[in-house]
């Protein structure tokens, strides 16, 4: 099984902010998932691996290959879905991802309508295929994007904030596709959406201000925190007076009135109840 190693990869842009900094991450064959703010460096890494963005230094490599410097070959290899991208609005999908499928080097008639069927029946859209896309929704636009991603089978997926904006039908259509790839393929979700990356992956990096401050397995993740996670409700008045006395990692609304969870060690007293931890504990704990 193909796997992504990643060594002190560094990118600083011409304004001088520096997009990753030494990041260093082994992604396995299956769904891995990158979490972080807008502005982590998430979009920049994936761009990297991606070929589509140079490097300043470090490392990568998959299967064998230098992914810096062997774009060509594994391009053939890849599978991208970028954060947001453009479709022609008064062209039909099938007439689309066939035309696609010829520049992705499908020549062979019969072969590249066999594959654009199986595409679209995967992605549920075969139904819609005769539709212009300018009238898909954000969801069938976002299923699109996957079918043109696995035009040439790719053992590398990559797919950046697939399911902002999409509804919850959407989202666990596009899930089961993605679960679905990643038996066999290595598949990189890049997202600020916790929800994403529990419901989906079996590994993860935590990234902020272009570095890793974590990686490892959700759910090993989520044990760490056991009984460590505390939660209160306070008064907006107080919330700032909490957040100088206690770790406040979160807080949220209910009602009207902020709810917190804390980190502690020990059972802090002050009303404070223990909770369940969950992976948004883990994500604003390393973030915090």
């Amino acid at each position: 099984m193909p796997t992504l190693k990643i060594k002190n990869l560094s990118k600083t842009y011409a304004n001088g902010v520096q997009a990753l900094k030494n990041v260093s991450l082994d992604i396995p064959t299956g769904m891995f998932g990158l979490l972080g703010p807008n502005g982590a460096g998430k979009s920049t890494l994936m761009r990297i691996l991606a070929t589509l963005q140079e490097a300043d230094q470090g490392q990568v490599t998959f299967d064998k290959l230098n992914v810096l410097t062997q774009k060509m070959e594994l391009r053939k290899r890849l599978g991208y879905l970028p954060q947001s991208f453009g479709v022609y609005p008064k062209i039909t999908a099938e007439t689309l991802l066939n035309h696609l499928a010829v520049l992705k080097g499908l020549t062979k008639k019969s072969e590249r309508k066999e594959v654009v069927a199986a595409l679209l029946h995967k992605t549920n859209l075969y139904a819609d295929r005769q539709k212009n896309l300018g009238g898909y929704s954000g969801g069938m636009k976002q299923r699109f994007g996957i079918a043109q991603a696995l035009l040439t089978n790719p053992k590398l997926l990559i797919v950046d904030e697939p399911t902002a904006g999409l509804d919850p039908t959407e989202r666990n259509r596009f899930y089961n596709i993605l679960s679905e790839l990643a038996e066999n393929t290595v598949v990189i979700l890049s997202t600020h959406i916790v929800e994403d990356v529990k419901e989906l992956c079996t590994n993860m990096a935590i990234i902020n201000k272009g570095e890793v401050l974590m990686q490892g397995n959700p759910r090993h993740a989520i044990e760490e925190l056991s009984g460590k996670i505390y939660q209160r409700t306070i008064r907006k008045s107080e919330l700032a007076d909490y957040k100088k006395n206690y770790r406040v990692i979160a807080d949220k609304l209910l009602l009207g009135e902020p709810i917190i969870h804390i980190l502690s060690e020990t059972d802090p007293g002050d009303g404070f109840s223990r909770v369940t931890a969950g992976l948004e504990d883990v994500y604003f704990a390393h973030i915090w």
